[in-house]
């Protein structure tokens, strides 16, 4: 007999209390061990429209429904008796008789509107009927969409205004198409599966249902506190994990849509695929990596075997391990010593009028970035990333320069990121034995120049070699430079994700004002944010302009009071600035409000009980139900010491590109609520977030 165990069953059990909790897990590993055991107490569940349903006592007041049949028993929901039974007396499991995947349907409430008769004096103008949106699709071509038939003239009648109401009713295969439909989308509906397939093997079936086949699988999905989309794999999501690419691939999609979780699937499947092999997962930052970590052993608690194959480390960290290893433990130059360099170097060369700005951009960009160590090589550097012209003679006078700091560095016995990763690269190319057979890497928009070299000699040549996932739009540490040059080309094998999980529609359209709708990057990949979609609504975000920074505290405190009020815990709220120069401005919201706060960093992140502050740095790749970007003034953000350091007006408009990524990467980190906040004058990227309220067809 197989067990199963529904989406819902493990949201409807995050709702109960820690005892209830417990004692609820505790019956579903009995019904696992023994469903036929002597000590569960059945109850068949006469009122409820699907005649499978049946509940199970967890104690006095607690009851697990199941859906029980001859071949499966399946975990559908838990909760306080009469509300358990309410539940499941309005839904019903079946397979759908277009897709033929099998779906937990809400059963359609017909209720009969008592039409009331007024005298003509009294009755106002009908209002102009709202536009349909479905209206000109007929019933075969919405359940070819997974639409149930009971719903199909309910979608018909939907307008902007109802949209998002009936989509609560529908599974999400329905939900995510009409809404593709709503902004013009033409989604393809999927392949109807042959009549006597399993319906619970279809995809979207098993996003929603999975079976667990022993006792560890199943503590993992009643254990972790981990989102449901997580485990549930969408199908365009699953595709990608399990697709075989001949050369470097990437996934992308704008914030929220899955990338992370596509790239831990990935590392696993790997894995599995490839027993013995070796598996890099990584990232940017050890917060992330450590993040990664955690995930990935919710992943594989019932195969260690797996989770032994995969390596998950910041990229910094696999870099430093693999220098150490190789040739010592390396003595990282500080930025401050680079700087000083530089100046020294600059001082001593006739000639050289060059700003300590164009200086360290030029070294950190073209010279450190590209592992330049001759002349003729600067010479004939395209200088990717730098606007600012340069002749012939201002290049022999800056490499005399560049020259000296090289010099200098050797003799201090000190190195660069980049001489780490070009190092391991060399000996890497000359037949060294490779540390890693695949590599995944998350977050690959911010990937350096050295990195990327490394990775490509890494593995870029094997099938399923490289993996990235990653966002142009959420690049906030690299200049943007030419993958294809280091050998690392995606064309033909990169996808986007379409689907936003994590954010409601309104914080989503509103976060998206902050960018273009398409992307390109260097070498000619377009990403397009046009057509994403939310699979769920939410309050409008709250953008507020306050007269000082004490009334921008008050007015954040109120914020927090009411969330509180909501529910909403102070772990799942963020507080989130443009750097430490505005922290101690959180910490004042926070106190006004006399709640506890922790600050993150790349070795702390969120404590129950508390409100996280942090930086938007920091908060990348983080989640939260509510988050408040603040002190957004006119001089935070684009940040004053970035314009006033520019050294020429053609840089300008990369620094406001990376500002902008910074605050939509900060917006984004909210799931339900988020408030935007700055002390006039506000940022002027702010009036790009004040029109945000957009119907679902709108953009």
């Amino acid at each position: 007999m197989d067990f199963r165990i529904a989406d819902t069953f493990t949201d409807s059990l995050a709702r109960l209390t820690a005892q209830e909790q417990k004692a609820a897990k505790i019956t579903a590993f009995d019904l696992q061990s023994n469903p036929a055991g002597n000590g569960l107490s059945f109850h068949k569940l006469d009122r409820a429209k699907d005649s499978n349903f049946w509940s199970v006592r967890v104690n006095g007041d607690i009851r697990i429904i199941v859906h029980r049949t001859d071949a499966s028993i399946l975990l559908v929901y838990v909760d306080h008796h009469d509300d358990a039974y309410k539940w499941a007396e309005r839904r019903k499991i079946e397979r759908h008789p277009t897709t033929g995947a099998m779906q937990l349907v809400e059963v359609r409430e017909r209720i009969e509107e008592v039409e009331i008769y007024r005298s003509k004096e009294s009755v106002a103008p009908a209002p102009k009927p709202a536009s349909r949106l479905f209206d000109n699709l007929r019933k075969f071509e919405l359940m070819a969409f997974g639409v149930p038939e009971d719903w199909v003239d309910d979608v018909r009648s939907a307008t902007d205004e109802t949209l998002f109401d009936i989509l609560e009713h529908l599974p999400q295969e329905a939900q995510e198409a009409l809404l593709k439909l709503a902004v013009g989308e033409k989604p393809q509906p999927p392949e109807p599966v042959a009549p006597e397939a399993d319906p619970f093997t279809h995809p979207d079936a098993q996003r929603r249902f999975r079976v667990l086949t022993n006792v560890d699988e199943l503590r993992q999905a009643l254990d972790y506190p981990w989102d449901k989309w997580a485990v549930f794999l969408h199908p365009t999501q699953q595709l990608l994990v399990e697709r075989n690419f001949h050369g470097p691939a990437r996934v992308t999609g704008s914030a929220g849509t899955g990338k992370t979780i596509v790239a831990l699937h990935r590392a696993v499947y790997l894995a599995r695929a490839n027993p013995g092999a070796k598996v890099l997962l990584t990232t940017f930052s050890k917060a992330l990596a450590n993040s990664l970590k955690a995930k990935l052993a919710t992943l594989t608690i019932s195969t260690p075997e797996v989770a032994g194959q995969i390596s998950v480390k910041a990229i910094s960290a696999v870099g430093y391990d693999l220098y150490s290893a190789r040739f010592g433990q390396p003595q990282i130059a500080s930025p401050s010593v680079i700087r000083s360099l530089l100046a020294k170097a600059v001082a001593e060369v006739e000639g050289a009028k060059f700003s300590p700005q164009f200086l360290l951009g030029e070294w950190e960009d073209v010279v450190d970035a590209w592992q330049i160590r001759t002349w003729e090589d600067y010479r004939d550097v395209s200088r990717l990333g730098r606007k600012t012209r340069i002749g012939g003679k201002q290049r022999e006078t800056l490499w005399a320069v560049f020259d000296k700091v090289r010099t200098r560095l050797k003799e201090r016995g000190v190195v660069t990121w980049s001489d780490v990763f070009g190092r391991i690269t060399e000996d890497l190319a000359a037949g060294r034995n490779r540390p890693y057979d695949f590599a995944v890497l998350d977050e690959a928009q911010d990937l350096s120049v050295a990195e990327a070299r490394f990775l490509a000699t890494l593995a870029g040549d094997r099938t399923n070699g490289l993996f990235f996932a990653g966002d142009i739009g959420q690049r906030i540490f690299q200049q943007p430079f030419s993958w294809k040059m280091l050998g690392l080309d995606v064309r033909g094998r990169s996808s986007t994700l379409k689907i936003n999980y994590r954010t409601s529609h309104q914080i989503r359209s509103q976060a998206d004002r902050l960018l273009p709708g398409t992307v390109t990057d260097v070498d000619g990949n377009t990403e397009s944010r046009n057509g994403t979609v939310s699979i769920f609504d939410g309050p409008p975000p709250t953008v507020q302009e306050c007269v000082s920074s004490e009334d921008e505290a008050k007015k954040v405190a109120v914020w927090l009071a009411s969330l509180a009020a909501g529910g909403v815990k102070p772990h799942e709220i963020a507080i989130i600035v443009r750097s430490e120069a505005e922290i101690p401005r959180a910490r004042l919201a926070v106190k006004a409000a006399q709640m506890r706060h922790v600050e993150l960093s790349e070795k702390a992140e969120g404590t129950d009980g508390a409100v996280s502050i942090g930086t938007m740095h920091l908060a990348k790749g983080l989640e939260f139900k509510a988050v408040a970007v603040i002190a957004c003034d006119d001089d935070v953000i684009p940040q004053a010491s970035r314009i006033t350091g520019i050294a020429d007006e053609a840089d300008l408009e990369a620094v406001y590109v990376t500002e902008r990524h910074l605050l939509y990467v900060a917006c984004t980190r909210a799931r339900d609520y988020l408030m935007v906040s700055g002390v006039t004058p506000i940022s002027e990227f702010i009036e790009d977030l004040n029109d945000f309220h957009q119907s679902p067809t709108r953009r």
